[in-house]
């Protein structure tokens, strides 16, 4: 399901601050190698408007992708690059879609053909192996897999990974695993946690089910320094698929968070509210200029000690939802460096 990864007070930030961001940088700051990877679920079901891309929107943004400046690859040739350190070209993008709703068969598909662009579609097997109306067949997927298109792993049952077990998440996956090998012959190697949610547990058997890489739900630029476990997405769907903020995203560039704290996104008792922090990488100018929005509305009080970014909130987040963290720096030439962090609140 789509969550937000920003407010629209980010947005407006963004865009009324972009004239504040005309100097370039140092070039040791553009050697970051990274890429913007964009998400989605549904195209043209108007009826579902939190999960959804009006097509209009949805075309606007691939008329935006098809100019010069973009260079729109599969996301398992970024997760390589990222991995071993070719370097990417300036304004990558990956498009990936959630979920297998019946319209990225229909809808998205035929005009991603037409773009020439190729994506990554994230299924859910228990979803698919039902049959479940307005999701797509294993004849489709199979379609679309045998034409190129990439399946990746998004679990069996869909569920909030951060409140299973770790034996009831590698068997989670144990499950996705067969259902995959029979319908498509192979396992995927990429993999995009269910609403986004990490625990340390779902990361560890993530891996060790063989995926290489996997992906999350929060704004922000993959980073090759970043986890690869973990990796940002920005999600777009009605009230967040403006071709302002579609242009903000894709021209993004990499914070260079290192660092970062704490390990586990998963919040109980008094971890929440967290203690975040995180180290900005060397040759980012404009360190004193990193701001930060907690999306609960709190009051983040954001210190800064050389290159170390700390921020803490005044209240904690509640249970459910998908609280975040986004934390921007101008790069120079109307872009912005964009760091995000998602965290999970247990409701017991």
């Amino acid at each position: 399901m789509v969550r937000m990864t920003s407010s629209p007070l980010i947005a407006v930030t963004l865009l009324l601050a972009a004239a504040l961001a005309g100097v370039p940088q140092r070039a040791a700051a553009q050697d970051l190698n990274g890429a913007v990877i964009v998400q989605y679920h549904r195209f043209g079901e108007n009826d579902v408007p939190a999960t959804n891309i009006r097509l209009e929107q949805f075309e606007e943004q691939l008329a935006e992708l098809k100019k010069g400046q973009y260079t729109v690859l599969p996301l398992a040739e970024i997760v390589d690059a990222l991995r071993t350190g070719r370097k990417l070209p300036d304004r990558t993008v990956a498009i990936t879609i959630d979920d297998a709703y019946t319209s990225s068969y229909t809808q998205a598909w035929p005009r991603l053909k037409a773009a020439g662009f190729p994506f990554t579609i994230f299924v859910s097997t228990d979803i698919v192996d039902a049959r479940t109306p307005r999701y797509l067949s294993w004849t489709q997927i199979k379609e679309m897999a045998d034409a190129g298109v990439t399946i990746g792993g998004h679990g069996a049952a869909h569920g909030h990974m951060p409140d299973l077990t770790p034996d009831a998440i590698a068997a989670d996956l144990a499950r996705s695993a067969r259902s995959y090998q029979e319908h498509l012959g192979k396992v995927p190697t990429l993999f995009a946690y269910p609403f986004g949610e990490m625990s340390l547990p779902a990361r560890e058997a993530v891996q060790k089910a063989g995926y290489v890489a996997a992906f999350g739900q929060h704004s922000g630029v993959a980073d090759a320094g970043g986890d690869m476990y973990f990796q940002p997405r920005f999600a777009f769907d009605e009230a967040y698929g403006t071709i302002d903020r579609f242009v903000l995203a894709v021209n993004a560039l990499p914070m260079g968070a290192r660092e970062m704290m704490p390990l586990d996104p998963v919040l109980r008792g008094t971890a929440n509210p967290p203690a975040f922090g995180f180290t900005v990488a060397p040759g980012v100018t404009r360190v004193e200029q990193v701001n930060c929005f907690p999306s609960n509305g709190a009051a983040a009080k954001v210190e800064r000690l050389d290159r170390r970014i700390e921020v803490r909130l005044d209240k904690p987040y509640a249970a459910g939802g998908y609280p975040r963290i986004n934390c921007t720096v101008p790069a120079g030439n109307n872009r912005w460096r964009w760091f995000g962090y998602q965290f999970y609140v247990p409701a017991k």
